[in-house]
């Protein structure tokens, strides 16, 4: 499919992750079936202007913000890092400081 219906998907994709919405939740609130949203979010189907607004509607955004919004890129790494220093937070400086050389490991690993 396009780079549009990629992006497009993209989009569904992380604001229904943002809300954490499963595809089954946000279908049924969209009044849309499961696999629909599956295949959207993969850039297999052509989303219509009807189909989308009701995606819209179910995540409490219109279709103005849906198209403003963030770069998702860079909004999906921003959530991946918030997940990891939520998982450390809380932990001993000890317990950080190990889980840091562990993945400084792992990336040296995938590096060479």
């Amino acid at each position: 499919m396009s780079d549009l219906t990629n992006h497009i998907g993209e989009k569904i994709r992380f604001y229904r992750k943002e809300r954490k919405l499963s595809q089954e939740e946000l279908a049924f609130k969209a009044a849309l079936h499961n696999t629909y949203i599956g295949q959207l979010e993969r850039g297999e189907k052509n989303v219509t202007v009807e189909s989308l607004a009701k995606v819209c509607a179910a995540m409490d955004i219109t279709l103005a913000e849906f198209f403003q919004g963030p770069n998702v890129t860079q909004r999906m790494l921003s959530i991946e890092l918030g997940q990891i220093i939520a998982l450390l937070e809380g932990r001993s400086k000890k317990d950080q400081q190990k889980v840091l050389a562990i993945i400084e490991s792992l990336l040296q690993w995938k590096d060479n």
